[in-house]
């Protein structure tokens, strides 16, 4: 279960039931957190194990739902699969560094696990329009994108180490999302600083941001700050002939997106728009599972590519001082 699974991956699930009646089994979710004791929810069984979880929830019908901090992820998805469980949707990111990455990926092709991974702006309405604007040409070629992930995370960080850098939280969302829109990357530079607050220093935990050249030329600036005052999740997109400015939702309170269309002149246009990304996710996610067999989701090698991005980063920025950066072509990049 864990947090996500309890405050976001459950309201999901209630919508895209009454969205789609039929897509889900009747029976109430099982859920499995040893670590955690919490009052009875609606809907939901509790189980005390993964082995007493294969009784309440047959495997051959089941999709689970890791919701694990990916650093514990291994372990448990190697008992899921022993277990029998196939199909399993992953919070993001798939692994914190390589070698959790290799770790997953022989997994993944021992047990030929259906692996689907909750980086939900790409199913993202938003990201949809994007995505069309990019291929359709109507603006001309894309040159330039800039994300800005602001989200204030000083109680979450302090409370519960279950991410070990900035690079962990926001941002697989992020570079999922330029790479979806953009193609393969390199690196151009890389810099962390730590959050401070009080009397309190939290290691790497306060913002990232990460500049990516991709193959076809566009340039990406990512910056996410942990210690914002405010919430924002802002991308924008210059084209030859006008400035596409997104805005995500920023919580589960609402699930409106808006999109600003800027052209030479300063002639804008605005639109706001429904974008409940994480049901559209999961609606997809049990689509596909109900359907013909997949062994791999079309989105999966964008994850491991996110994995591997972020790793370098990460490693650029160890050992260089707070709030260093620096260039460095990454040799074997995205392709």
């Amino acid at each position: 279960m864990g947090r996500s699974g309890q405050g976001l991956h459950l309201p999901a699930l209630a919508r895209v039931r009454a969205a789609a009646p039929g897509l889900l089994a009747r029976a109430p979710v099982v859920a499995v957190d040893p670590f955690r004791a919490r009052p009875e929810l609606p809907g939901v069984v509790e189980a005390g194990s993964l082995e007493e979880a294969v009784r309440l929830s047959p495997p051959a019908r089941t999709v689970v739902h890791l919701c694990t901090p990916p650093a514990a992820r291994e372990n448990v998805l190697a008992r899921l699969a022993g277990l029998g469980y196939r199909k399993i949707i992953v919070e993001k990111p798939l692994a914190v560094d390589l070698t959790g990455l290799m770790a997953v990926a022989r997994i993944r092709r021992r047990w030929d696990l259906d692996v689907t991974v909750a980086t939900h702006w790409l199913d993202s309405g938003l990201t949809r329009r994007l995505r069309a604007a990019v291929r359709g040409g109507r603006y001309g070629e894309l040159r330039r994108i800039d994300v800005i992930q602001n989200k204030p995370r000083f109680t979450r960080s302090t409370a519960a180490l279950d991410h070990p850098t900035a690079f962990d939280v926001e941002l697989p969302h992020a570079l999922a999302v330029v790479l979806s829109l953009a193609g393969g990357a390199r690196i151009a530079g890389a810099s962390s600083d730590d959050m401070v607050f009080e009397r309190s220093r939290v290691p790497r935990l306060g913002r990232a941001r990460l500049r990516l050249d991709h193959v076809g030329g566009v340039r990406t600036e990512i910056d996410s700050d942990l210690t914002s005052p405010v919430r924002e999740r802002r991308i924008t997109l210059e084209f030859d002939r006008a400035v596409l400015v997104g805005h995500y939702p920023c919580s589960e309170a609402d699930h409106c997106a808006q999109l600003r269309v800027v052209r030479p002149g300063g002639e804008a246009t605005r639109s706001v728009f429904t974008d409940d990304a994480f049901a559209a996710f999961l609606r997809g996610a049990y689509g596909r599972y109900a359907g013909p067999v997949s062994r791999m989701h079309r989105t999966l090698p964008v994850q491991v590519d996110t994995v591997r991005l972020l790793t370098e980063a990460k490693r650029l920025c160890d050992g260089q001082g707070p709030g260093a950066l620096r260039r460095e072509e990454v040799q074997g990049g995205v392709r």
